[in-house]
């Protein structure tokens, strides 16, 4: 029987889009760009090594998630970071982590929970040992992020984790513009132990309260400065 083959270089036509997808989050997080500026095409083939053909394919995507906006007569703009966007990212990431947590809670094993202790409590003890590092304050960060991760990757949803990904760069973003880890180790990872200690104790309501807690004192920063 005659099998129909996609045509020539179609079949690599997704992973090239998710290249192009990828080396743009890539540089929007390293800063190579920043919120609020103005972007050619030309100046993303430059920044990504990409083809202006798969840019041209990227624009829609980076439009439709929020990431960027064509804006007429002066080209393409980088997200501007406003209250209105802290309030609907923090929003929206607050909705889906509390379910993620309450499952997180019920479903996550006695070892994956440990391991998470463990991690947060050598980073305190490091601090109170007089580490203030920006090494120690790069992992802290990242021991941050991949926290929160994992309560969204226990849903098993594709559809959230999808959604909470891309609302996951806005916050990168609001991050680095209004509240960096920076100096603020110590009392981040309290918060942190205050959510996987009421986990460890398998108590439902006390986890969500404590992480609902711990994301609306972000909010609270964002929004103050």
């Amino acid at each position: 029987m005659y099998e129909e083959k996609p045509m020539d270089g179609a079949d690599e036509q997704p992973t090239l889009r998710e290249k192009a997808y990828e080396s743009f989050t890539r540089h929007l997080l390293a800063r190579d760009v920043r919120p609020g500026q103005f972007v050619s095409q030309r100046r993303l083939v430059e920044l990504t090594g990409l083809t202006l053909g798969a840019i041209r394919e990227l624009i829609p995507r980076l439009e439709a998630e929020g990431l960027i906006k064509t804006v007429p007569q002066r080209g393409l703009q980088i997200a501007h970071i406003d209250l209105n966007l802290i309030r609907e990212a923090f929003q929206l990431r607050l909705f889906l982590e509390k379910e993620a947590v309450a499952l997180f809670t019920q479903s996550a094993t006695d070892d994956t929970i440990a391991a998470m202790l463990a991690t947060h409590r050598e980073i305190v003890a490091a601090i109170e040992g007089g580490n203030a590092s920006h090494e120690l304050e790069g992992y802290a960060q990242a021991v941050d992020w991949g926290m929160h991760d994992a309560f969204i990757d226990a849903l098993g949803n594709t559809i959230i984790s999808n959604a909470y990904r891309v609302n996951s760069i806005k916050m990168r973003l609001i991050s680095q513009e209004r509240f960096r880890i920076d100096g603020r180790v110590g009392p981040v990872m309290g918060e942190h132990l205050r959510v996987l200690e009421a986990i460890e104790r398998r108590n439902t309501n006390e986890a969500v309260e404590a992480l609902a807690a711990h994301i609306n004192h972000a909010r609270s920063r964002a929004l103050r400065l």
